[in-house]
């Protein structure tokens, strides 16, 4: 990297999952709106016509007079090539195909436990962390080998086992996780605060927030706007609008399989006194299974939706075709903003601004202290040039440690599953579930589960596991 009239040219960034047909649209997209950064973008993915197809999208965007930025797109064919040299590494991948997914999902159906997502937490997390572990350890080896002093960026999931296993394989990678839930609840916070306050100026980014927990179990245990607590301003609006709950204009373009009520949100901070920071699917995951995910009716009642992996693979199959018409021309990206803040770290990394954004990291400087150090923990961190220092974020209530523990501990178990080859951890932690305990299921059903499970996602796994 250079620095040239105030601005960073030769930029070197390695993608990994460069076939993406989601998260690299919008890398590209936020990259052509910016002029303070340059370089190439390195396309890696064991999917090569898929990166070589994202080359031509890129390069094809990147000509349009008004676009901004200034970056060409390369394939390379293996991660030492891709890797060697470069300044940044960002990660996004599927781990495994959309039929190891239908399992994940779908297969603890028949003991009753309904998943509205299935890639973080529940069993479907859980065996979505066995199939990712092994490739995130291979890949925090290759960083190690050709790119040590490289800043990582993670946005695959399950978030926090996948920045677990890159600084368990590499303790001294410089590596974090993003993840846009808070935003949509900042998001939110907006809404009511103009809706309460009749004020319209600003928008979600003058939302501050203390940021608390683990990745889609986050919590706010301070949230300001314009100078306005908005406990107060929650609590009011919850009071009267429960039983319908909100849906902000900037959620209208959602597709309805992920849009909610944030009614679940609202009902945790009537139980639990702090504002939950995720979307509804991805919070109700983490609570007992007799809760929020008892059933579909029960999950209708709440005002949020089961995304089904048949919907998944119906919409690869529109970005199949998308990536066609955007390749060869026949489609425009449309240029505006993403919401996303991928480029702002990246940039504030490079010493081009300070910023401070939600981040995963290790808990090593205890900025959540009564979480256990070596726990990956979202709070709030600043970004400044070549360095991210967690802000203390303090202690959590205990009411809401208690229900973060639970995943944390199976975090741990997951890991030791995965690195050792032994299911032992792996039962222990499907019985230690909040989801799955929450039905007061048999030992032997649900370890009949963990086995039928892994026999379904077997392919991705080490021989011990089978």
């Amino acid at each position: 990297m250079r620095v040239e009239n105030g601005k960073m040219k030769d930029v070197q960034i390695t993608y990994i999952g460069g076939g993406s047909r989601g998260w690299a649209w919008t890398f590209m997209t936020d990259l052509a709106l910016d002029d303070e950064i340059a370089g190439t973008i390195r396309l890696y993915d064991i999917d090569a016509e898929a990166a070589e197809r994202n080359a031509a999208i890129g390069d094809h965007l990147m000509a349009r007079p008004e676009v901004k930025g200034d970056w060409k797109f390369e394939v390379r064919k293996t991660l030492q090539e891709a890797l060697t040299g470069c300044d940044f590494v960002v990660i996004s991948i599927l781990p495994g195909t959309f039929d190891e997914m239908e399992s994940d999902v779908h297969l603890p159906e028949r003991l009753g436990i309904w998943q509205s997502v299935g890639d973080t937490a529940g069993p479907g997390g859980m065996i979505r962390a066995l199939r990712t572990i092994p490739m995130f350890v291979d890949i925090a080896n290759a960083i190690k080998a050709y790119a040590p002093d490289a800043w990582v960026i993670n946005y695959t999931n399950p978030m926090s086992l996948c920045v677990k296993a890159l600084y368990e394989t590499f303790p001294q990678i410089k590596a974090f996780g993003c993840c846009h839930e808070v935003f949509g609840t900042q998001k939110v916070l907006q809404e009511i605060y103009r809706k309460e306050t009749g004020d319209r100026s600003g928008d979600w980014h003058d939302v501050f927030v203390n940021v608390v927990g683990i990745n889609h179990f986050t919590w706010f245990t301070e949230a300001s706007c314009h100078g306005v607590d908005l406990f107060p301003v929650y609590r009011n609006f919850i009071d009267k609008h429960f039983a319908e709950g909100i849906r902000p204009e900037s959620e209208n373009w959602l597709n309805a399989n992920f849009v909610c009520a944030h009614r679940v949100k609202m009902d945790l901070f009537k139980r639990f006194g702090l504002i939950a920071a995720a979307g509804d699917r991805h919070l109700a995951e983490f609570m007992p299974g007799n809760e929020y995910l008892k059933d579909p009716e029960t999950v209708a009642s709440w005002d949020f939706t089961l995304t089904t992996v048949k919907w998944r693979k119906e919409d690869l199959e529109e970005r199949l075709q998308r990536s066609d018409r955007l390749a060869s021309g026949e489609e425009e990206m449309k240029l505006e903003p993403t919401g996303e803040e991928g480029i702002l770290l990246i940039k504030a990394l490079c010493g081009l601004s300070r910023f401070v954004s939600n981040v995963n990291i290790p808990n090593y400087a205890l900025q959540i202290p009564n979480l256990p150090a070596d726990a990956i923990v979202e709070t709030n961190a600043v970004f400044a040039r070549d360095s991210i220092r967690p802000i203390y974020a303090g202690a959590v209530p205990e009411q809401v440690r208690a229900l973060l523990m639970p995943h944390i501990e199976n975090h741990a178990l997951t890991w030791r599953a995965a690195v050792d080859h032994d299911k032992a951890p792996l039962y222990k932690a499907f019985m230690n579930d909040p989801l799955v305990k929450g039905h007061g299921l048999s030992e032997a059903d649900v370890k009949k589960l963990v086995d039928d499970m892994i026999a379904n996602t077997i392919a991705y796994l080490p021989e011990g596991l089978s």
